[in-house]
Formats: C-alpha cells, sequence, structure tokens
C-alpha cells in the first residue's frame, strides 16, 4: 500500500500508451475492413456475436474480478480458481456448438451454424489464460499484459485484413475471435512462468464463487441491456438493417470503451487495494473518475457534430447510411462513461448485489425502448435507445454511490468543468460551420474541425484549478516513480502464502 499511487499512475501510463497503440490498429482495421467486407458480412458476424457474447458473461463466472478483489490470494486458490475457469469455459464451448443449428434457425440463416461453432472454441481458449492474467492485474504489472494484448491485436489484425484480401468475407472477422485469444493466451503463460497444479477445492472457493455469481449476473444483465437492440433488429429489419445498425454502434462505443477499459483495470485494482481506507478509495475514485468523464464529454460531442464526415472517414461511402444512426447514438458515449466508473467502485467494495439489482432494472427499460423505436427502422432504434440511457441516468447514479462514501454531488461536480468547455468549442465549431462546409476532401474537413475543437476545449479545462491540480499531480507522480519490477510474477511459483 506504501507505492500504491505511483503503482497506480504508472500502470496508467503505460496502460494509455498500449491502448493507444491499440487504437490505431483498431482503427486501421475498421477503415480496412470496412471497404473490402460488405454490411451483409458485418450483419451475419454480428448476429453470431449478439448470442456469444451472452454466454461469455458466464466465462470464467465472475472469478476473474473475485481475484483480483481480494486482499491475499495464495497459490492454492490460483490452482483451484484455473480449473473452475477450464471448467466453466469447457462447458460454454459446448453449449455454443449445440446452440448453432437453433440460432440457424432462429435468424433463417444457415451459414451461422458453422460460423457460430468456430467461435465458440474461443470460450476455452480464453479460460485456460484467465488465472494467468489476474496475476499480472494483482502486481498492477501493466505494462507485461498491455505488451500481451498488443501483440494478439496485431497478429489477428493482419490474419483478418489478409483473408478479407483473398476472398473469405465474414470469416474475416470470425478469425479475430480466434486468433486474438489464442495468441494472449499462449503469451501469458510465457509471461507469467506458472504452472497450476492438480485440481483443488480450497476453503474460500465457495466465497470466491457467490462474488463471481453476482459479478456473472451483472454482466448478463448489462450485456442484455447493450445488445438486445441488436438481437431484435437482425431478428425483424434483416442483416443489412443489422450491418448498418451495428457497425454505427460499434463505431460510436469504440473509443469510449478503449478509454473506460485502458482506466479500468487499473481503477479496479488499485480500489480493490485500497478498499479498506475509505478517504483513499473516495480521492482515488474521484481522481479516475474525473480522467474519464474529462476525456469522454468532448468524444460525444465531436461525434454529434461530425457523425457525416466521421462516418465516410473512417468506415467509407457504402456506410453513409449509418451517418444518422451514429449521431443519434452519440449520447450514448456519455452516458456509459459516467455509469461504468461506478461499476468499479461498487466491485471494489464488495457490493455486487446492487449492481445485480441496477442491472435487472436496465435491462427490460432497454428492451421496451427498442420496441418502441422498431417501427422507425435503425434509426428509430437508436433514438430509443439513447432516449431511454438517459432518462435513467440520475436515478441509477444516486442509487449507485449511496453510502460508498461518494456523494452524487461529486459526481455532478466532475462533469460541470468538460461542460463548460465542451459548451465553448461547441459554440465556436458552430460559428465557423460555413467556413467547414466548403472545405474538401472529408477527411481534411474533419481533420480541421477536430483541431478547432480541441483548441478550444483542452486550453478551456486548464482554465480551472482542479484539473491543473489532476494532470500537475499526475506528472509530478509519473516523474517520482521507480521502475517496475516485471520478474516479480515468475518468482510466486512456490505454494506462498499470499501472491500479493
Amino acid at each position: 500500500m506504501h507505492d500504491l499511487k505511483s503503482k497506480t499512475v504508472r500502470a496508467g501510463i503505460i496502460n494509455v500508451g498500449a491502448k493507444g497503440f491499440a487504437f490505431v490498429i483498431r482503427i486501421a482495421s475498421i477503415m480496412i475492413l470496412g471497404r473490402l467486407l460488405d454490411p451483409t458480412d458485418y450483419g451475419l458476424f454480428t448476429m453470431v456475436l449478439a448470442f456469444t457474447g451472452i454466454l461469455a458473461m458466464f466465462s470464467g463466472f465472475g472469478l476473474f474480478l473475485a481475484a483480483v478483489q481480494r486482499s491475499t490470494l495464495s497459490d492454492d486458490e490460483s490452482t483451484s480458481l484455473f480449473w473452475m475457469n477450464i471448467a466453466f469455459s469447457s462447458l460454454l464451448t459446448l453449449i455454443t456448438i449445440a446452440a448453432a443449428p437453433f440460432l440457424s434457425s432462429f435468424y433463417h440463416e444457415p451459414r451461422l451454424i458453422a460460423v457460430t461453432q468456430a467461435v465458440g472454441a474461443s470460450f476455452i481458449i480464453t479460460g485456460a489464460g484467465i488465472q494467468h492474467s489476474v496475476l499480472l492485474h494483482r502486481r498492477m504489472l501493466f505494462g507485461v499484459k498491455a505488451a500481451i494484448e498488443s501483440l494478439a491485436l496485431l497478429i489477428a489484425t493482419v490474419v483478418s485484413i489478409g483473408m478479407a484480401m483473398t476472398g473469405y468475407g465474414y470469416w474475416a472477422l470470425v478469425s479475430v475471435t480466434i486468433t486474438v485469444p489464442l495468441v494472449t493466451t499462449v503469451s501469458l503463460w510465457i509471461a507469467t512462468g506458472w504452472i497450476p497444479g492438480m485440481p483443488m477445492i480450497t476453503p474460500h472457493s465457495g466465497s470466491m464463487l457467490r462474488f463471481g455469481l453476482g459479478a456473472t449476473m451483472t454482466g448478463f444483465l448489462s450485456y442484455i441491456a447493450g445488445n438486445a437492440d441488436k438481437l431484435i433488429v437482425g431478428r425483424v429489419l434483416g442483416t443489412e438493417a443489422l450491418g448498418l445498425y451495428g457497425r454505427a454502434f460499434n463505431l460510436i462505443n469504440f473509443p469510449g470503451d478503449n478509454l473506460n477499459g485502458t482506466v479500468g483495470e487499473v481503477a479496479f485494482a488499485a480500489l480493490s487495494r485500497a478498499k479498506d481506507d475509505p478517504e483513499r478509495l473516495r480521492r482515488y475514485f474521484l481522481k479516475f473518475y474525473l480522467l474519464v468523464v474529462t476525456l469522454s464529454l468532448p468524444l460525444t460531442i465531436v461525434c454529434a457534430l461530425f457523425a457525416d464526415d466521421l462516418v465516410r472517414v473512417v468506415l467509407g461511402p457504402k456506410w453513409t447510411a449509418a451517418a444518422e444512426i451514429f449521431k443519434f447514438l452519440a449520447p450514448t458515449i456519455l452516458v456509459f462513461a459516467i455509469m461504468n466508473p461506478l461499476g468499479w467502485l461498487l466491485s471494489s467494495l464488495g457490493l455486487i448485489r446492487r449492481s445485480v439489482y441496477i442491472g435487472a432494472l436496465t435491462a427490460p427499460l432497454v428492451i421496451l425502448a427498442v420496441f418502441v423505436g422498431l417501427p422507425y427502422g435503425p434509426t428509430g432504434v437508436a433514438a430509443a435507445y439513447s432516449a431511454v440511457m438517459v432518462i435513467k441516468l440520475i436515478p441509477i447514479c444516486a442509487w449507485a454511490v449511496r453510502g460508498t462514501g461518494v456523494r452524487l454531488h461529486d459526481i455532478m461536480a466532475a462533469l460541470s468543468h468538460p461542460l463548460a468547455a465542451s459548451a465553448a468549442a461547441t459554440a465556436v465549431i458552430f460559428a465557423t460551420h460555413g467556413f467547414f462546409d466548403s472545405v474538401h476532401p472529408p477527411a481534411l474537413r474533419l481533420v480541421l474541425e477536430l483541431s478547432l475543437f480541441g483548441v478550444v476545449y483542452v486550453p478551456g479545462m486548464f482554465l480551472f484549478e482542479g484539473q491543473r491540480a489532476l494532470y500537475l499531480d499526475l506528472f509530478r507522480t509519473a516523474k517520482a516513480a521507480p521502475p517496475p519490477k516485471v520478474g516479480a510474477v515468475a518468482k510466486d511459483r512456490s505454494p506462498s502464502p499470499s501472491i500479493l
């Protein structure tokens, strides 16, 4: 605990750099594959992901979070968790293979059988590396983890683009679901040097399973809330409509998901270590929260203002019909940026039951909204989905923070400065709108628009004392932080009392 702050900042910086590299690769992949593949290819693949994504919520049965959240974790407990992960993952692979014909019948699409069975193999591959990833998280060795993820993504992207260029169509998308977990798992085993023992059950296995059950139910309900729209659109409106809606949805969530993932995995590890010190927990959480909303709010505004140019430049001219959907989904960037960090807080404090209740309330509201918007096509679904997510935001936030030491006022205060700076940048964009309309090509226009927005927003943020203090503190801590001890993973192979 004595150097938790420096470890957290160092891990965050490493993670940002690695995720930045991954972001560039993913954007390049989206741009290239969007021009090589058709909406029907994406629609077919999205149909499978809508189903396997639900099963993925049960992958590992939440044991990853349970293991990271614990104050201590012995080698025997790690071994027990490894074999439980293998058992759960094997079961999910068998369920996916068995369900493939039913999924094909549901969508009236025979090609889904082979695709679903191929994607199902990813569960057992991923399960074999979950506990090794836990070891890296508990030591906050995110540099090792980041290198592994970057390598896996790079290899998978090269394979996917190569398959698309040689005419494999939707199989180019399927290949990513196999290549990424395969390279990741093999690399994790090599990097940690940890080899599990024979299957066993430990005294704390039951408590970790209970925690994992709550985390799994939370993830499952969140997934239903976030993917019911795609399942229903695909079933009712067909593959092309789903392809357009799915691409718009993925593109709108892509930067926010990367940002929340980058900060979230470091934040959860740090908050779990600080959970027994309420004041430190509150202070750390609000710094993480302020960082996320400061970066997410301008993303929301940018996606709403420049939807047409973003879709045309990133996805290509064949996807112009997705621009209106993209625009209506823009508010969800901010909604998820506000809500996701509350999940880190509740999980680190062990308040899993409250997370389950929040998910149980959200999922039916989202499904109802999808059916309300369905008669108006994918654009109507996008508008209804965004509307219900915004309406439920304040009540859910108030419920989530109750009794945690974080107040709703803290959440609103964190939003106030980014809102003011974004409003100023938006006003400037509207004032110069006529000039940008005459600029061609769209890529140049988009670069100029984004640059002007950033030139106004970034200095505007630093006018506020709290923002200056946050980033100056991060800089000073990072500068003073000692180098990480990467070799620590391999040294814990013996059954010591505590892995941390």
